[in-house]
């Protein structure tokens, strides 16, 4: 293990020793296959750990290897990934199993150039995923790593900036051991999430804080330096809950773009000054060819996107003559069968709406329509 050039401080060492004792149980340190640690890691990209361990269990107990998640459908992977979110990492992660299957024989390739080019692994990826799984000697970068790195070295530039990252890996790599790369790499996020954290950092519990140049300096609260983002843009979306009897209209969206893969009912963005309710008509017209009525507004619920922001308007609606003729894949389905279909989280904020709309018309029997209008002789 190399020590800090001109000094006797032993970096990797003290770190890993802080490791052995401060290491969490969670689940994907009990398996280091190259696969379920590149699920892992796949995960935790924008995911709490609490909240990944969970989905991972669930995840390998469906796809408990490549060669089956490489088989199934994507709309299944989706819906297992279903709460999880930045869907794009699972839809990533199927087409690599699949191109694991059909360009390398079912053997994932343990070289860093040839795993690179795999959809969705990027640098911090392969690092982590080599390192750990394969003992490969690369430093990993994620955001902790960043944060610990920043302040311990007395490094000023942005973080959000790519020479930043760049300086950070390469001082990493120059003191990581090669004997244990994998637990460095780990010791190093494990480090920024229980004790270098973003705010009030326990610096009397660091093994670093010796050669540390924020705490030797007072600067924990100023390091790193992060340039301010502008506020994420807010859009209204109308969104057609379109009824027809007991059943319900959804739709897939495409696989590539936003939320790929996924289910959804009709609609889309407000235009400017347009209100929800004639957005809705607007969108079904558009998607559809079809003439809806509005019939009730069932919701209004918030979500937020990495970068934008979004205000559902949900509104049960009929048609108004012909069918729908959509471009995309489709279906009719009662209320009880959306649990079969993976949907975005933002829909989800409705669900227990939609269901009270749902039970309460078709409770209202003969003597009157779904849509709570007497019936006419």
């Amino acid at each position: 293990m190399k020590s800090l050039p001109g000094s006797a401080f032993d970096p990797a060492a003290r770190l890993l020793d802080w490791f052995a004792i401060r290491r969490r149980d969670l689940s994907w340190r009990k398996n280091r296959s190259l696969y379920s640690v590149w699920v892992a890691e796949v995960m935790l990209q924008q995911t709490r750990t609490a909240t990944a361990n969970g989905y991972y269990r669930s995840f390998l107990e469906r796809f408990p290897s490549l060669a089956g998640l490489a088989a199934a459908p994507l709309p299944e992977v989706l819906k297992v990934w279903e709460g999880l979110g930045y869907y794009s990492r699972a839809r990533h992660l199927w087409l690599a199993a699949r191109a694991v299957h059909e360009n390398h024989g079912g053997r994932i390739p343990t070289s860093y150039a040839e795993f690179r080019k795999l959809p969705g692994v990027g640098e911090y990826t392969a690092a982590a995923v080599l390192s750990i799984a394969c003992g490969q000697a690369l430093a990993a970068v994620d955001g902790n790593v960043l944060r610990v790195v920043c302040r311990w070295r007395g490094i000023e530039t942005d973080i959000r900036s790519r020479h930043t990252r760049d300086a950070v890996r390469a001082f990493l790599q120059e003191i990581i051991p090669p004997a244990a790369p994998g637990e460095f790499n780990e010791a190093m996020m494990e480090l920024g999430a229980l004790v270098c954290t973003t705010k009030n950092p326990v610096c009397g519990e660091c093994p670093l804080r010796t050669n540390c140049h924020a705490y030797r300096r007072g600067l924990t609260a100023v390091l790193p330096f992060k340039s301010r983002r502008p506020p994420p843009p807010l859009f209204p979306v109308a969104l057609a809950v379109i009824v027809r009897g007991s059943r319900l209209y959804i739709q897939q969206r495409p696989e590539q773009g936003h939320l790929g893969g996924l289910w959804e009912f009709p609609g889309g963005k407000c235009r400017a000054g347009e209100k929800p309710e004639r957005a809705v008509v607007r969108e079904c017209r558009e998607e559809l060819a079809a003439e809806v009525e509005v019939l009730a507004k069932l919701a209004q619920v918030g979500h937020a996107y990495s970068h934008f922001h979004i205000v559902l308007h949900v509104f049960a609606c009929r048609l108004r003559g012909s069918a729908p003729c959509p471009l995309r894949p489709h279906a009719w389905v009662q209320f009880a069968e959306l649990r079969h279909y993976p949907f975005p989280a933002a829909n989800h904020k409705f669900f227990s709406k939609l269901k009270e709309y749902m039970d309460k018309n078709l409770a209202l029997g003969a003597g009157r329509t779904l849509y709570g209008k007497k019936k006419t002789k």
